[in-house]
This record gives structure tokens, sequence and C-alpha cells, in this order.
């Protein structure tokens, strides 16, 4: 959405809308900081890192994201419910510009945008991948791939540089590098979860280089046959292509430091560097298909000193953009 379009909107919210009381904003972030603390993930709701007064913003956007989330994912329900109901949210996100909502992620999440001058854009944008997640399981192409993480994990990055006021083309870019990173990462991480739940990231295209194709992985799951050895060696070349595609986004991502307020740069440099360790640990594994590998106590404390010094010395960006 285009400013002179945001200012229409929030003229028009002004004018036709009963602006809620502060009791009632009150209650909805409440509300949203109730789901994310419930939910915590991978999104940085909670984070010490987040200044205090970002955290309620944070909280709406991901409430607003994690219920969207459930609708895409919930079981038995048939596939064009999912999509109408995930159309309703969208129809709401749409309402929320243009008048209080009594429902309290909207109300909360409009008070957010306007405070905060977030990018609606970017909240459309996950939706489409939402939908994706409905209807889309396995990937033909790496350019099929990179859609979706555009779209599911991009714009998490675009709204918390938004919130923080960062703007510039390079750190946009460098953000967007480290949150598809950070996505292809935990797809890489969750081979042994997504196969048997019928869903295969690592794209048709790297597979056939290697001599396979999405269905037989999702074959072996169904036969429970993932932790097999002949499997795991088969898939090891794909994968090994998968990593290294990932490393070097999360590289061109360190561009991102130097233009952070400290206690964001600090989180990024902390995620930078747990991110590429577990890399490093997806590469070691002897049966990725079978095995779900996560971070130790002493993975953490070897990244102390390099995180620390990332945050206080950011490297200077260096590198060419990324096509």
């Amino acid at each position: 959405m285009g400013l002179a379009r945001f200012h229409a909107y929030r003229h028009h919210a002004d004018m036709h809308a009963q602006a809620p009381t502060d009791r009632e904003l009150a209650q909805a972030y409440q509300y949203c900081l109730t789901i994310a603390r419930r939910h915590y993930e991978n999104f940085p709701t909670a984070s010490r890192f987040i200044k205090k007064d970002y955290r309620p913003a944070v909280a709406a956007i991901y409430a607003f994201a994690r219920h969207a989330d459930d609708l895409a994912d919930e079981g038995n329900i048939p596939a064009d419910t999912r999509l109408k109901q995930l159309n309703a949210w969208e129809t709401l996100l749409e309402r929320c510009l243009t008048e209080s909502l009594e429902q309290p992620v909207f109300l909360a999440l409009s008070d957010s945008i306007r405070k905060h001058h977030l990018p609606v854009e970017a909240l459309h944008n996950l939706l489409i991948a939402f939908r994706m997640d409905v209807s889309l399981h396995a990937y033909a192409s790496e350019d099929e791939l990179m859609f979706y993480c555009v779209h599911s994990a991009n714009p998490v990055g675009r709204l918390m540089l938004a919130l923080h006021e960062v703007d510039s083309p390079e750190a946009l870019q460098a953000s967007d590098a480290i949150c598809t990173a950070l996505q292809l990462v935990n797809f890489w991480q969750d081979l042994s979860v997504d196969l048997p739940r019928g869903r295969c990231y690592l794209p048709e295209a790297w597979l056939e280089a290697h001599g396979l194709n999405a269905e037989q992985l999702l074959d072996w799951a169904r036969t429970d046959a993932l932790a097999d050895d002949v499997h795991n060696q088969a898939v090891a070349p794909a994968l090994k292509h998968a990593v290294a595609i990932t490393r070097e986004k999360l590289v061109f991502g360190q561009n991102l430091l130097p233009w952070l307020p400290l206690r964001l740069r600090l989180q990024i440099a902390t995620t930078l560097h747990g991110a590429d360790c577990m890399l490093n640990r997806i590469e070691t594994l002897q049966r990725p298909l079978a095995e779900r590998v996560t971070l130790t106590r002493r993975d953490w404390l070897r990244m102390v000193l390099p995180v620390i010094r990332d945050t206080l010395l950011p490297p200077r960006p260096m590198l060419p953009r990324m096509t």
C-alpha cells in the first residue's frame, strides 16, 4: 500500500469510525500478547531484545499471523473451506483500516499500523503464503520455493524494520535474504516432520539433478522408510545444494547489521550465528530424513563472543546485491 493510500484509509477511519477507548486498546493488546506468549516459536514477540514500547505491536502482528496459520493448517477441514476462512480474515484486515472492529486482533493491529506506519502489503503477502500452504505441498523449481519465502518469511523482516523506522533499500534487501534463509533452514531442519505430513520443500529440480523426485521422498515417508541409510545417502547431494544456497543468503544478510539499532542488531546477530550453526549441524546429520537437529546449550555458548563482536563492530556491507 502506498503512503497516499495509507493516509486516505487513515482519514476515512478518523471520519467514520468511533475510536476505541484506551481501555479497549489495552485489552486488545493484552489479548495479542497472551497469544504470542502461548505460541512463541521463531517470531520475536517475547524477545527482550525488542524495545518494550514495540512489543505490543509485534504481538499484534504475531496474533494476526498465528490465527491465519491455524486457519491454513486446520487438519481435516476441506481446503476450500480453509481458503474461504483466509479470505474472510483478509477482509477483516481491509476493514480494520477503515473502521474500528471489536475483534481484538484487528483492534490492536489497526492501531499498530497507524501508530508505526506498518506496511499493510506485508500482511497481505503473509496471507498469500498461507493460501499456498493450503493448496501447494511440493515445489517444481527454486523460483517457486523462493516465491513462497518472499511471502511467508520476508514480510516479517519488513514489518520489524518498519517498526524500527529502518527503510533503506539496502537494509530491506539484506533483511529479505535473512528471512528467506531462516525459512529455508527451518525446511531443511524439519524434513523428518514435513515429509510425513505430505510436504516436500526440496524443489523437484534439485532432486531430479540427483535422480530423485518429490513423490519418492513422500512415498518413503508413507512407508516409514525415511530412516533407510540408502535413501538418506541418495538425498544428501540435493540437501548439500540446499544448504549452500541457504548459507549464501545468510552471508549476504550480514549486510543488515550496520543499519540496525543496537538492541535489534544484537538479536539479528544472534539469529545469524544460530542459523549458521544449524546449517553446520544439518550438514553432519547421517539421516537428515529421519532426524531433527536442534542447537545445544554448548552451541549457544560458543556463539557469545562472535555475536558480541558483530553487534559492537558490525561488518561493513561489501557484498554485491543478490538477484
